[in-house]
């Protein structure tokens, strides 16, 4: 069960983590440009561990009291990934060049803090994704469970953000095509449906 759950929070964050978004864009820029890469990094992790946290307990106590709102729940959780992956299936057909400007004065550290902060805590998805979402799926574990199932979830976001702050810079021919966005993108897409599957019809 322990083995499971680990591995259930790791890939689950690890493929909502990946999406592309404001925040993956601003550590994609800030590997490009070799600047403030690793508090970037320490700030994404730590925020999405702790937010994990929040999702992992708070939603499983709440849950665990009114039952009727883990069955709601389960099934918009559902919907929103679906929906998720319209989205990125959209992007797939009509994939963009993700524009970083590598050239120019650079920001100061506490700017570019303050800056990933905001791009994290006051995007409304991140409540839906890492509080809601993996909260929700953390909920039929025991409460060993649910302590394995955050670790891989943390673990997760924290390898995904030092990959893309630190080996960026070599990343950057490749997201240079659009291809390389269409082949991204449409991996989510199905990455979603899967994830919306095993949520809506886990017993």
């Amino acid at each position: 069960m322990s083995t499971t759950a680990f591995v259930h929070g790791f890939t689950s964050t690890a493929f909502l983590v990946m999406a592309i978004g404001a925040q993956n864009a601003f550590v994609l820029r800030q590997g490009l440009r070799r600047e403030h890469v690793l508090p970037v990094v320490l700030v994404c992790a730590l925020s999405d561990a702790v937010l994990l946290q929040a999702g992992v307990w708070g939603m499983g106590g709440m849950l665990a009291a009114r039952p009727e709102w883990a069955e709601a729940m389960r099934w918009a959780g559902g919907l929103f990934l679906v929906a998720y992956a319209v989205q990125a299936g959209a992007r797939a057909l009509k994939p963009a060049h993700l524009l970083v400007t590598a050239n120019g004065p650079g920001a100061s550290l506490r700017t570019t803090v303050l800056t990933v902060m905001a791009l994290t805590w006051l995007n409304p998805h991140v409540y839906l994704d890492t509080v809601l979402l993996l909260g929700t799926m953390a909920t039929p574990y025991p409460v060993w469970g649910r302590a394995t199932f955050a670790t891989g979830g943390a673990l997760a976001s924290a390898v995904w953000f030092l990959t893309l702050g630190f080996g960026s810079r070599w990343l950057a021919p490749v997201f240079a095509s659009p291809g390389a966005w269409r082949v991204l993108d449409g991996v989510t897409a199905a990455t979603m449906l899967v994830l919306a599957g095993v949520m809506v019809f886990r017993s």
